[in-house]
């Protein structure tokens, strides 16, 4: 590590743990990013098909705005007609800690024409039908595009933690470990000979004494 550690069998109790902490973190992070790749390689294939869903659903409903115009004359006045709709709801689910959005919308069973027949015609509720679709499509499109976001932002920043742990940290506790361990067992072994010195030493004492 930075710093030299004292080489004593409290230290090497204590670098033991924080390797076993650091080992059991860097196996969650590398579990939460495999779970955040799954969730996200679901979604991404879910945006495309909504892209290319919502690429058509936008082209007929500029068509048929446009038909719907040359049939009428210009509908502005009708568009300021069609009241907000305050119905959408915005939640949030959790994967793993990170905040997922939901959007809650349901779809009216029937829906009611909110402007005056007598001012339009059948193109310009074909128009105004369509243009509904899109509206829920792109509520769905707008919550798998930010989930999808949100997701790799939290895989980005798990994977440099992991790789934090697996590269940096972990090598430093191991190499503290070793140091640590190489050391108390030279002090055994100077321990040992020092011991069976004396005790020679004393052996010749008790055969030789003066």
């Amino acid at each position: 590590m930075a710093q030299k550690i004292t080489a004593t069998k409290g230290n090497l109790i204590k670098v033991r743990k924080s390797l076993l902490l650091a080992e059991n973190g860097y196996s969650l992070m590398d579990r939460k990013r495999n779970i955040l790749i799954r969730e996200m390689m679901g979604l991404v294939d879910k945006v495309k098909l909504l892209r290319d869903e919502i690429k058509k659903a936008y082209d007929t409903g500029y068509y048929l705005l446009q038909q719907a115009n040359l049939s009428t004359g210009v509908i502005s006045s009708l568009a300021e007609e069609i009241p907000v709709d305050n119905s959408i709801r915005l939640t949030y689910r959790s994967v793993m800690g990170v905040e997922i959005p939901d959007v809650i919308y349901e779809a009216p069973k029937k829906i009611s024409i909110p402007y005056g027949l007598a001012e339009s015609n059948s193109r310009v509720d074909e128009a105004f039908l369509q243009f509904q679709k899109v509206k829920e499509l792109t509520m769905v499109l707008a919550e798998v595009d930010n989930s999808v976001y949100r997701l790799a932002s939290a895989i980005q920043k798990t994977q440099k933690r992991a790789n934090a742990l697996k590269n940096i940290v972990i090598p430093g506790f191991e190499k503290d470990v070793r140091e640590i361990s190489d050391s108390l067992e030279e002090k055994e072994r100077e321990e040992f000979s020092r011991m069976k010195v004396i005790k020679q030493e004393k052996q010749g004492t008790e055969e030789n004494p003066v």
